[in-house]
Parts: C-alpha cells; sequence; structure tokens
C-alpha cells in the first residue's frame, strides 16, 4: 500500500532511540523526510547518520522538550530546513515511577512540563502552519495507562490522560482544516523506559527485573512484549493522506493487554 507520505515533512519528537526511533524510520522508509529531535546531541546524530545512510532526508536538532525557547527552536529549525512540517509526532520519556505519597510538587510540575506542556507547545508550534496548508497530522504517543491505569505510575496516569483530553477537543477544533488529531497507546514494548521501569518496579517488590517481565507477559493474550516497529506501522498509516477520515482515536497497541471494550 502506498501511503502518499513521499515529500511529505515529519518532525519526531523524542526520535534517537526507542518508539520516537522506530516512527522516524517507518516514516522515512514512506519516503517523508524527517525532523528528529532529542536532549542527547551524540544518539541523536547517530539515529540522523542512519537515516541519510539508507537515503533519507533528515534533520536533527536537539533540544529539552520541557523547554519552551527549544520547543520552538526546533519547529523553526524544521521550517528552515524542509519549508513546513506535516506530521507532528509528540512523544517524550515517562516521568519517574512511584506511588502518590512518593512525589512532591516540584516531581509533579516537572512532569507537567515533560509529559503535557511539551505535546502543548510542539503542537502551537506547527498548527498554524497546518491550518495554512489545509493539512496536517497530529500524533501523540501516549500509553496504555489511559484506558486501563498501570500501578506504580501515578504521574504518568494523571498526565498521558490529560494529553488525551486536550487532543480529543482539539482534533474537534482542527478537523474543519484537514489536521487530524489521535494518540498512540503503546503497551508493553521492548524499549529501554520499559526495561526502567521493570528494574524500578524489581527493586520495590524485591525480585528480579525478568521476574517482573515474565509478569507482564502472562497479562498479555499475546504472551509477548511488543516491537517498536509495530507501533511505529501504525503511526506511518494514520500519519498519511489516506488516513483522513480518522481523528479523534485512542489507539492501542498492545497485544491485547487492555481488558476494556472500547
Amino acid at each position: 500500500m502506498d501511503l502518499e507520505l513521499r515529500g511529505k515533512v515529519a518532525l519526531v519528537a523524542a526520535s534517537s532511540r526507542g518508539l520516537g526511533r522506530a516512527i522516524a524510520e517507518e516514516l522515512a522508509r514512506e519516503g517523508a523526510a524527517i525532523v528528529l529531535c532529542a536532549r542527547g546531541a551524540g544518539a541523536l546524530e547517530q539515529a540522523r547518520a542512519a537515516l541519510a545512510a539508507a537515503g533519507a532526508a533528515a534533520t536533527a536538532v536537539a533540544g529539552d522538550l520541557t523547554r519552551t525557547d527549544d520547543v520552538r527552536r526546533i519547529a523553526a529549525a524544521a521550517q528552515a530546513a524542509h519549508g513546513r512540517v506535516d506530521v507532528l509526532v509528540t512523544n517524550a520519556g515517562g516521568p519517574p515511577p512511584g506511588p502518590f505519597e512518593s512525589h512532591d510538587e516540584a516531581a509533579w510540575l516537572a512532569a507537567v512540563r515533560l509529559t503535557l506542556l511539551s505535546v502543548v507547545e510542539l503542537i502551537r508550534a506547527v498548527l498554524p502552519g497546518m491550518k495554512e496548508r489545509g493539512f496536517g497530522r497530529i500524533l501523540n504517543v501516549t500509553s496504555i495507562a489511559v484506558k486501563q491505569p498501570v500501578d506504580n505510575l501515578v504521574l504518568s496516569n494523571a498526565l498521558r490522560a490529560a494529553v488525551t483530553g486536550m487532543a480529543r477537543t482539539l482534533a474537534n477544533e482542527t478537523a474543519p482544516h484537514g489536521i487530524t488529531v489521535n494518540n498512540l497507546l503503546p503497551g508493553y514494548t521492548n524499549t529501554e523506559r520499559v526495561q526502567e521501569l521493570s528494574h524500578a518496579q524489581a527493586q520495590a517488590q524485591g525480585v528480579r527485573p525478568e521476574d517482573v517481565v515474565a509478569a507482564w507477559r502472562a497479562q498479555i493474550p499475546a504472551g509477548r512484549l511488543g516491537e517498536p516497529r509495530e507501533l511505529a506501522a501504525l503511526a506511518a498509516f494514520l500519519a498519511s493522506p489516506r488516513a483522513a477520515y480518522v481523528t479523534a482515536q485512542s489507539i492501542a497497541v498492545d497485544g491485547g493487554w487492555i481488558r476494556g471494550l472500547l
């Protein structure tokens, strides 16, 4: 299937590794030009070089998504390099795990900046251009936690739900302009973030990380963790012109982990 992404420009946040990098690679395979951003300049340049070696047009801009000035600079760099942003993928490493009483006001404010405001500011930076051109795709990488909260992740559970509420409202506002807004809900996936969570849970429970992962697998009907490329395949479709009638959706890629009907 030709997803008609050749010639489109995609800005993918937190794309030096994990889910962000997998999405960037998938969009590049479909012919999109990619703007990568992440905090670590070294890993970011490695990701850009790998895309370029595969024949993709790729630009890398280092920056911290918790800083509004950096978000604006990243968006401006994308505009300068490619003239526009057609596809925005918001994404960020999750806030730290822990129960409610382990997080003070500073932790909550830091989580708000990372998980909610980074999404808001990225969208604010690219939305006017999308409306002017009458085309745009906004994809927010959130979590299965917005449909079924995950124990010991109160910060993520709360703030990814906030992103979902914002996105659902925004989708109604942007639909008349040819812009769709959808959320991707990764389940337990083979990424560095999930490895970090397994170690944190293992320490809290007094077990081994591999025991934690085994318990997760037992909860997943598919019997395994996901692979980043599996989420990326959905992202590529939703980013495409072919998905013009799909908006305001939160779609899980979780091997059946979520037990709800919707």
